[in-house]
């Protein structure tokens, strides 16, 4: 008799019911991915992936994504509560080995041995039972209410910032294209009391040339007029 089938479809004998994820060839025994696992089996899935935060084995980070994924997985797969799921089963199945050799004395060589392992979570829904000592027990805890309280505010104190700052920046982006608008309209202003004025100095030149040379004609025609008187008076003193 075969058992429930999980999301990826398997029909084996005695599998268990949730939703998985698998990490595939991870770079680590299966050992050493066992110990981790170990600390989360049955778990809440909140309370997992607070522990596989804090452990100080760099295969808990693989581990930690893989927790994720299955969450995920649950949740936009087969529409589960993340707040109601825990950790059903989890556990490591050894790999291919990969063989290296470093040179040894007198010839030899020592082999080089670099394990690797298939790591797999399952997470399912809590059942009734462990549903309401949950609720209880967070309704008996006004800290984990507050908790609660505090990372709703925070969440939508966030989404108001980011709100406030798109608008500033919006506004400033717009201030920005009124500011270079209104300098282009005073460049074009003054360009054109420039050329305006060119035109008037050029006319003001102009006349000051005219009259200028009319000085000089009167001038000159003043200065003939004493040489005519001069010469007259001359031919006179003669006679």
């Amino acid at each position: 008799m075969t058992g429930p089938k999980t999301n990826e479809g398997a029909t084996k004998v005695g599998e268990r019911v949730g939703t998985r994820a698998s990490v595939r060839y991870a770079r680590v025994s299966a050992y050493k991915a066992r110990e981790v696992l170990d600390l989360i089996r049955g778990k809440h899935v909140r309370e997992a992936d607070e522990i596989l935060q804090f452990v100080e084995r760099d295969v808990a980070i693989v581990i930690r994504k893989c927790l994720a994924s299955a969450v995920a997985n649950a949740q936009n797969n087969d529409a589960q509560d993340p707040d109601e799921l825990k950790v059903v089963a989890c556990y490591a199945d050894e790999g291919p080995t990969l063989k290296r050799f470093r040179p040894r004395a007198r010839g030899r060589a020592g082999r080089i041995r670099k394990r690797t392992c298939h790591i797999t979570v399952i997470v399912g829904r809590l059942s009734e039972a462990e549903l309401d000592q949950q609720r209880r027990r967070e309704e008996a805890s006004p800290a984990a209410a507050r908790r609660a309280r505090s990372a709703q505010k925070a969440a939508a104190s966030r989404r108001e910032r980011v709100a406030r700052s798109r608008q500033a920046a919006a506004a400033a982006k717009g201030q920005a294209a009124h500011e270079h608008d209104h300098d282009h309209d005073h460049e074009e202003e003054v360009a054109e009391a420039a050329e305006a004025g060119e035109v008037e100095a050029t006319e003001v030149d102009s006349s000051e040339v005219e009259a200028t040379a009319v000085e000089a004609d009167v001038a000159e025609a003043a200065d003939e007029a004493t040489a005519e008187d001069a010469t007259e008076g001359e031919k006179k003193d003669e006679a």
